[in-house]
């Protein structure tokens, strides 16, 4: 399950925006399996707009949507990487994640001290960043020393990852993020293997009040601002209003709809930041569907039938025979499985096969 950590400096909106992404998902259909795990962990539902027409047309009341896991790690302050505040607790939530949302501050309010006494996003977000690089800074620093007496010895895989940390520590020694390194397929994958803070892939969330998001929030100069940092990096980047979210999640679906719509806002904050996850990831989704249930499942971009299979079982995997495969666009045009059968647009896809977003499959296999 993909696991996102939501962080920021405090009093920035993590918290409302953690309550939102919850109760919200669980309100959006009852028969969504939800579940709280602690007090700061929450399961929360993918949005899938495939899930309720296919269930409608297999004749199933069950739907069960692909899930992201949300941490609200607590708030980060000057001196986190030297253990200041909840820092050490902080980072080594952080490093449970595979992603970062981090929350940025882009509203005015008397009434919520922001820590640092003023709006400014650009000194928010490298506070943050600045932190994570010097823990990060240390992590690589110890890493080089194993490193180097490795690789007297003439070992290849010592070089090669002194090789990469040359490449990267003058970046971290700048207080800027790993993950804007120019690296190659080979020297990325040796340094997942140093499981650094900043490597990870930073969603940006412009928190703003209401009266931004109901005009234009992209001509707000704090919003600017993010969007300018996310596209320096390559990053994802959303608009959110966390107090407008977590007050809609008591509305019905329909009325919630309506409410943004009214405000002249298009689809729910919260639902762009869960598909924007999945995005920054390489992640898709295949879809299963019976009588039983339907239901959505998780897997990365260029996965292959027999992985695929191997999500829902292993047995199913170590069996795997064929790939019985329509999209969900023919599948839904076709109207029912019998259809769609006498129309031939059900295919035999084999071990080969990679999975498409969206493909709504039955694995035959033999164990």
């Amino acid at each position: 399950m993909l696991r996102a950590g939501i962080v920021g400096l405090p009093n920035v909106g993590k918290s409302t925006l953690f309550n939102a992404l919850t109760p919200q998902t669980a309100a959006l259909a009852a028969n969504y399996p939800f579940a709280t795990i602690e007090p700061n962990v929450g399961v929360v539902p993918v949005p899938d707009e495939r899930l309720e027409p296919l269930a409608k047309l297999v004749k199933t009341n069950t739907i069960i949507p692909a899930t992201v896991e949300f941490l609200d790690i607590a708030g980060l302050v000057r001196g986190a990487s030297k253990g200041e505040g909840l820092g050490n607790q902080f980072l080594a939530n952080i490093r449970e994640t595979d992603t970062v949302v981090q929350v940025v501050r882009c509203f005015e309010d008397e009434g919520i001290v922001h820590v640092e006494g003023s709006i400014d996003p650009r000194r928010d977000i490298e506070t943050i960043q600045i932190e994570l690089a010097l823990a990060d800074l240390a992590a690589v620093e110890r890493r080089r020393e194993r490193a180097q007496k490795t690789a007297k010895s003439g070992d290849k895989l010592a070089r090669a990852e002194l090789a990469v940390l040359d490449k990267i520590q003058p970046i971290l020694e700048e207080g800027k993020p790993a993950r804007v390194v120019s690296l190659t397929t080979d020297e990325r994958a040796i340094a997942r293997n140093f499981f650094l803070l900043t490597m990870k892939q930073t969603i940006y969330a412009a928190n703003v009040d209401e009266a931004t998001l109901s005009e234009k929030p992209e001509d707000n100069r704090h919003v600017r601002v993010v969007r300018e940092i996310a596209e320096s990096e390559a990053a994802e980047f959303v608009i959110i209003c966390a107090q407008l979210e977590a007050e809609l999640v008591d509305l019905p679906p329909d009325e919630r709809k309506d409410y943004l719509e009214a405000l002249g806002v298009k689809g729910s904050g919260v639902d762009r930041l869960i598909k924007s996850a999945y995005r920054l990831l390489g992640l898709m989704s295949f879809l299963t569907a019976g009588e039983k249930e339907v239901r959505a499942w998780t897997i990365p971009q260029g996965t292959r039938a027999p992985q695929a299979a191997g999500v829902i079982h292993t047995d199913i995997e170590r069996g795997f025979i064929r790939a019985e495969v329509i999209s969900y666009d023919e599948l839904m045009r076709a109207g029912s499985y019998a259809a769609a059968r006498e129309q031939g647009l059900l295919r035999l896809e084999g071990k080969e096969y990679v999975m498409q977003e969206g493909d709504v499959v039955h694995f035959r296999f033999n164990v």
